[in-house]
């Protein structure tokens, strides 16, 4: 496989020091035995390679490993103390950082309040000096910030990586976010739509043990990100699970942001749900304020977000009948809602096939508020460990 990195054609495989790499942090391959036998390399080139990648910084030997017979090989790892990201799970008003080591564990964590609409400039230079800060105040000696990943409130082309009309995001349109953060801080960036980003952290953090997920993002908006075979599902141009402005049959005629009428943010978001309460006389000013009058048993916040389950689920039983997902998990504040979780389950079971919801695991975010900056810090290790990019530098 030939990749472009920085301009430089650079050839890469399974044998090559980025292919042994990826074996290792995929955990197929746990020790220098076990790389001869996954490439078919000489143990002789397999341990030149490996210690090139020690010697670079990649990897670190562990302690011994599992014998097949014989004497037991030292265990290999993704060396950690080498390196750190920078994760960053945007939202219109605030965003979440996160501090991940190269492993993939997260050191450090904190919410910040923040307007996107100050636009791209003033937001992307503000997130390298909270990069930096993290950086200086939880890493170790010898773990510098390597990069950063962030997941963006809006749809990200995935051929491209410019935005195409975010609708919250003024100011933003056709920004290729990734490239204008590495070019502020001349380090390698990700990016992707923040519900991509989710369901992939949430997919990590089941341990990868789970085939086909669909992820919904339940806030003041709802969003859906799709994994399959692995990894995030795009789609033709990165439109896939874009569930936002799926029309809702029967659903009251409200102005959506894209100037449809009736899409199912412009009725079911938490953004919505204030609104409805607002009209009705309720004094309300957020979406955690309607889930604590919820918990007060307050019958028209707790009408509302049945309804808006149940016309969430209407239009996810049409995503589970076609695509026959493993696992379909509710995150976003509103996936901590009672009602809003029992609307979408009585609307999936009424909707599908039960050939469809038998083995359906329907469950509320295990990876909870960390879900979006375990996605970005997996999207940008994955451009750090790039196997070209390995190469690249080992070279």
């Amino acid at each position: 496989m030939t990749s472009t990195i920085e301009g430089t054609p650079v050839q890469a495989g399974p044998g090559t020091p980025g292919g042994i790499l990826d074996l290792v942090r995929s955990g197929r391959s746990r020790s220098r035995a076990d790389l001869a036998r996954s490439t078919g390399l000489s143990p002789s080139t397999v341990s030149q390679r490996v210690d090139a990648l020690i010697a670079a910084g990649y990897l670190r030997e562990a302690g011994a490993g599992v014998s097949h017979g014989g004497r037991r090989p030292r265990a290999l790892e993704v060396d950690a103390s080498t390196g750190v990201v920078c994760a960053a799970d945007l939202g219109s008003h605030h965003a979440t950082f996160g501090l991940i080591d190269l492993s993939g564990r997260v050191l450090a964590s904190r919410t910040e309040q923040m307007d996107i609409s100050i636009g791209p400039a003033a937001v992307l230079r503000w997130i390298a000096d909270v990069g930096a800060e993290l950086t200086d105040a939880h890493a170790v000696p010898g773990q510098t910030l390597r990069g950063f990943g962030i997941g963006l409130p809006g749809p990200v082309d995935s051929t491209t990586g410019r935005m195409v009309s975010p609708s919250r995001m003024p100011g933003w349109n056709g920004v290729d976010v990734a490239a204008e953060l590495s070019a502020i801080t001349g380090l390698p960036a990700a990016a992707d739509n923040d519900a991509n980003l989710m369901a992939l952290g949430e997919y990590d953090t089941l341990g990868g043990d789970v085939g086909e997920l669909v992820f919904v993002k339940a806030g003041s908006s709802i969003g859906c990100g799709i994994v399959a075979f692995g990894g995030i599902y795009h789609g033709h141009h990165g439109m896939a699970g874009d569930i936002s402005h799926v029309t809702v049959p029967g659903a009251p005629a409200v102005l959506c942001s894209c100037g449809r009428i009736g899409c199912l943010d412009a009725v079911a978001g938490g953004a919505a749900i204030v609104q409805a309460l607002r009209s009705s006389g309720v004094e309300i000013s957020d979406t955690r304020e309607v889930l604590a009058l919820a918990r007060d048993a307050h019958p028209r916040a707790t009408q509302e977000l049945r309804e808006a389950g149940l016309r969430t689920g209407g239009v996810l039983a049409t995503i589970m009948n076609f695509f026959n997902p493993q696992r379909l998990v509710l995150g976003g504040i509103l996936g901590e809602a009672e009602a809003f979780v029992a609307g979408v389950r009585s609307a999936i079971y009424s909707d599908c096939l039960p050939m469809i919801t038998d083995q359906l695991d329907m469950a509320v975010s295990a990876a909870k508020e960390q879900a979006g900056i375990r996605g970005a810090g997996r999207l940008i290790l994955d451009s750090v460990f790039d196997p070209a990019r390995v190469d690249l530098v080992v070279r």
